[in-house]
């Protein structure tokens, strides 16, 4: 039995898991962190701090006894794996991770936090063959909104930023026409089941979308403007999700016609099942499960297994 340990501190959620590389089983203990009503985000210094507080009973969430099998340990410890990216609820979750490897004379691999979420997808979607290989994919997350060249890189996989959002990330968007309807943070869930109500949509406003890029400071001017009309509630959550797919299906359409390639999608605005079928029958793309969409602990976990040899 080969089994190995992810730890994951995002600025919204605490996140532990196991995963077993021989029977591809996997074990997920996270919480979204408190934010306070009416807020729309966390400062840093309250997310590490809730880090601290929440992580180990998120570790005490998983199988009792797993410490003396676990073969190695892995933590997302910056956004990004590119030079200079940093954010400080990371530090939470990598000392807990480095501290229990030492411990336990084990290794500890440094992850990103975006590489946690492709894994997470690549895995949830059976297609970790994908990380051998080039491919397009999407993180969509509260805070990013990233289309990326993704290659096989010593020693995982390297993301290129090719498009994506030059303002405002898909889930800030969401999230503050969520505040707008006076849903709780983060919104995305609820916006979607308002979103299905819906029976009579309004035409979308289309973003510009040039070279994969686009803005959407201007469409947050429009849901505003709507709302401000008496537009049903339903209306306009359908409305917000309408332009987000709208942004993300022509920046795929230009990265496929370009570069030809597979695509995943990542994160937890993915989780959204109307842009997952838009995406799915214009591009057959790959998703996660909604549960490995926005928590990527089993990602991480995933990375582990994959630096130690266990996996591919």
């Amino acid at each position: 039995m080969a089994r190995f340990l992810g730890i994951d501190t995002s600025n919204y959620r605490t996140s532990a898991a196991l995963f077993d590389s021989e029977s591809r089983a996997w074990h997920n203990a996270g919480r979204l962190l408190e934010v306070p009503e009416g807020r729309i985000g966390l400062r840093q210094s309250d997310a590490l701090f809730q880090h601290v507080q929440h992580l180990p009973e998120r570790i005490l969430e998983l199988e009792k006894g797993f410490g003396t099998q676990i073969a190695a340990i892995a933590a997302s410890t910056r956004p990004r794996a590119v030079e200079g990216s940093y954010m400080p609820c990371f530090l939470a979750g990598a000392g807990v991770a480095r501290s229990m490897a030492h411990a336990q004379g084990i290794p500890f691999y440094e992850v990103s936090h975006q590489q946690g979420h492709l894994a997470a997808a690549a895995f949830s979607a059976n297609a970790l063959h994908l990380l051998r290989e080039p491919f397009l994919a999407w993180h969509l997350s509260g805070g990013t909104t990233e289309l990326l060249y993704v290659k096989p890189d010593a020693p995982l996989f390297s993301a290129e930023i090719i498009g994506g959002t030059d303002d405002l990330a898909a889930g800030q968007l969401i999230d503050r026409a969520g505040n707008l309807l006076g849903l709780p943070f983060p919104a995305g869930a609820q916006l979607e089941q308002l979103a299905n109500d819906c029976t009579e949509p309004e035409k979308p406003f289309r973003p510009k979308v040039a070279g994969c890029r686009f803005s959407l400071s201007g469409a947050q001017n429009k849901i505003e403007k709507l709302y401000q009309t008496g537009a049903p509630r339903e209306t306009v959550a359908r409305y917000t999700i309408d332009i987000v797919g709208s942004a993300v299906m022509d920046a795929t359409r230009q990265a496929v016609e370009e570069f030809h390639l597979p695509v995943l999608c990542a994160g937890g605005v993915m989780s959204n099942r109307r842009l997952q079928q838009r995406m799915r029958d214009a591009f057959d793309a790959q998703f996660a499960e909604p549960t490995l969409s926005g928590d990527n602990a089993v990602g991480v976990a995933v990375l582990a297994a994959l630096l130690s040899g266990e996996l591919l």
